[in-house]
């Protein structure tokens, strides 16, 4: 395989825009109708969410070995589309069909055996990952509402039951879907794993979001849900040691803080943890009764709040990131960022710039959602218990 040539003709492709995956979507359709049912009913939120992704994937082949074990994950999780292993020629048929049709005469056997060798070695890791997982997890799971507590118009903190016991890390993701949508999306779980199995999740409805508007607007407690396995360690403490924390939160990415905060309690460690969480306005601390609680009872845990628009606290208002900076010098510490993409974009920039190396800076990129096959990329802020 040609990497470069991949990249190439990848790169030409793409200038056609939304032709591309138009034209894929109605390749697959047409020739494998069975897959329509992997993809939301809805599909003008689905984009180019697939076929960038392959293209991205697959142009980068020369990197898969770095790629594997995200591979691996990706084939499992890939379960609770439906998908199985049948469905992964037809894919990757619409794919090379729709970049024969755009490349035209600028397609040559070359390219057709590099594309076809690059999609096969990706497939064929995505198919044993989904073979592997078979054996761990199942494609989901069916959990109960307990609790359904609306913090404001369009925030809502749900108490969940899972049927069986869904291990997690704190600062991990876990894929979120109701029946009635045929869409997932991924939320981070705001406390520790309980004895009791239980799961908190912080929801803000997103405007378009199928998902997030049926979480918020359309469940109630003794709804059932379903849950996919979690992913992501990004944003977990392992990394960490015992280093001392800086917690950097804003709306609903205040909820995989909140567990982590859990964590160091659970460990008993003897870090000093400064947490700064952020809202647009006062009133959109959703979840202040539980900050102040963490903080009254453990002494290493120290809050500021920080308000982006508040004509009262001008000197107050702002970033997160810029309020910290402006109170201290965190280079000792590990730095968590969890917030909207221009939260997090900006935290990440600005932390740069003042010296922080990126081994210290914990976040989970900007805007990456699970959500059909393969990713997304967010178009909506604040739309996760920390954007994912």
């Amino acid at each position: 395989m040609d990497a470069a040539r991949l990249k190439q003709s990848w790169s030409q492709v793409a200038e056609f825009g939304d032709l591309v995956p138009l034209h894929f979507y109605s390749t697959l359709f047409l020739a494998y109708p069975e897959t329509r049912q992997m993809f939301p009913s809805n599909m003008a939120g689905q984009r180019d969410r697939l076929v960038s992704a392959l293209g991205h994937i697959v142009s980068h082949v020369d990197q898969v070995d770095s790629l594997v074990g995200f591979l691996h994950d990706l084939g499992g999780d890939h379960r609770k589309f439906a998908v199985r292993a049948e469905h992964y020629p037809a894919v990757g048929e619409a794919l090379l069909a729709t970049l024969r049709h755009f490349l035209g005469e600028a397609w040559t056997d070359e390219l057709t055996q590099d594309w076809t060798a690059a999609y096969g070695l990706i497939s064929q890791v995505m198919i044993d990952g989904a073979q592997a997982a078979e054996a761990v997890n199942p494609p989901w799971w069916v959990a109960e509402i307990l609790g359904h507590e609306r913090r404001s118009f369009d925030v809502a903190v749900l108490t969940l039951r899972p049927q069986y016991l869904l291990p997690f890390a704190p600062g991990q993701s876990i894929g979120v879907s109701h029946p009635a949508v045929r869409a997932w999306r991924y939320y981070s779980p705001a406390n520790a794993p309980r004895s009791d199995g239980t799961l908190e999740l912080h929801v803000r409805a997103a405007p378009g979001g199928a998902v997030s508007s049926r979480l918020v607007y359309g469940c109630a407690v003794s709804d059932q849900i379903h849950l996919a396995a979690p992913v992501g360690d990004r944003l977990t403490l392992w990394p960490a040691g015992t280093s001392d924390l800086l917690l950097l939160g804003s709306g609903t990415g205040w909820a995989p803080l909140k567990a982590l905060v859990e964590q160091v309690a659970a460990e008993g460690s003897r870090r000093r943890v400064d947490l700064y969480v952020g809202a647009r306005s006062p009133g959109e601390f959703y979840d202040n009764e539980a900050i102040e609680k963490l903080a009254a009872v453990y002494p290493w845990l120290a809050v500021t709040y920080v308000v982006g628009l508040d004509p009262q606290r001008p000197a107050e208002s702002g970033h997160v990131v810029d309020r910290a900076l402006a109170d201290g010098d965190w280079r000792s510490r590990h730095v968590y960022i969890c917030g909207s993409d221009e939260m997090v974009g900006h935290s990440v920039t600005t932390l740069a710039r003042a010296g922080y190396h990126a081994g210290q800076l914990h976040h989970e990129g900007f805007g990456k959602h699970w959500y059909g096959p393969t990713w997304r990329t967010a178009t909506a802020p604040d739309d996760s218990g920390g954007v994912r």
